[in-house]
């Protein structure tokens, strides 16, 4: 399944290359969200509540109110989690708040799991070189894909697995990656980090994953 995301930073909708540079801009929400309107599931997240610059919740709220989102972004607390899933995100995606000076906390993990359930919560796998990264991707931790699933599994839904290392570059993601976090989990699996072409999207689908895509969505590669 293909699940098409919206980044915001700025009161904007954005996509980044690598997490950083800034490749496109659009401030037509209305337009991108009829375009959405038709997928059983868009992907939402507050690029500026992830980096701790900011916050679009407005924005936020206003959108899981016309389409069913997953939102993720500078989710640190059981509250905040409860406020976005109250105000009509289906799931919550959840990611730098699961560590503490580098290691995993799987007590967090599981108070969330406890207070919520199990169902709307999607743990983020952001990976740079084989290693997990936090903090909008601006922290290296010496945490492989597969420890983390292993600790995490018990309190999710499922993981987003994100390959920064081709995310936004348009180049294809690693299959090869995708396969082996495929194979550490049971659990769903969503995939980002490059899909360029419907092909990938199938691919990652024949495998049992669903495709993030953002970049390739927004500048007509696969058409949406």
């Amino acid at each position: 399944m293909l699940i098409p995301s919206i980044d915001l930073m700025d009161g904007k909708i954005v996509q980044l290359v690598q997490g950083e540079k800034k490749e496109l801009e659009f401030e037509d929400f209305d337009y991108w969200i009829d375009r959405f309107s038709k997928y059983p599931l868009v992907q939402l997240i507050d690029l500026d509540a992830a980096r701790g610059a900011g916050s679009n919740r407005g924005l936020v709220q206003q959108i899981v109110r016309r389409l069913n989102c997953q939102v993720g972004g500078g989710i640190r607390t059981l509250t905040s989690a409860e406020e976005l899933i109250h105000a009509g995100a289906r799931r919550v995606i959840i990611g730098s708040a699961l560590f503490d000076r580098g290691t995993i906390n799987t007590k967090y993990a599981r108070s969330l799991a406890d207070a919520l359930g199990r169902e709307p919560l999607v743990f983020a796998l952001d990976s740079r070189g084989g290693r997990v990264a936090i903090d909008g991707w601006r922290t290296q931790t010496e945490i492989t894909p597969s420890h983390m699933i292993s600790a995490l599994e018990p309190f999710c839904e499922g993981f987003l697995y994100t390959h920064i290392d081709t995310e936004g570059l348009m180049r294809g993601i690693s299959m090869e990656s995708v396969r082996k976090v495929r194979s550490a989990t049971s659990r769903r699996l969503l995939a980002a980090g490059g899909i360029t072409e419907q092909r990938e999207v199938d691919d990652l689908d024949a495998i049992g994953v669903d495709a993030v895509v953002g970049m390739a969505v927004y500048t007509g590669k696969i058409p949406a």
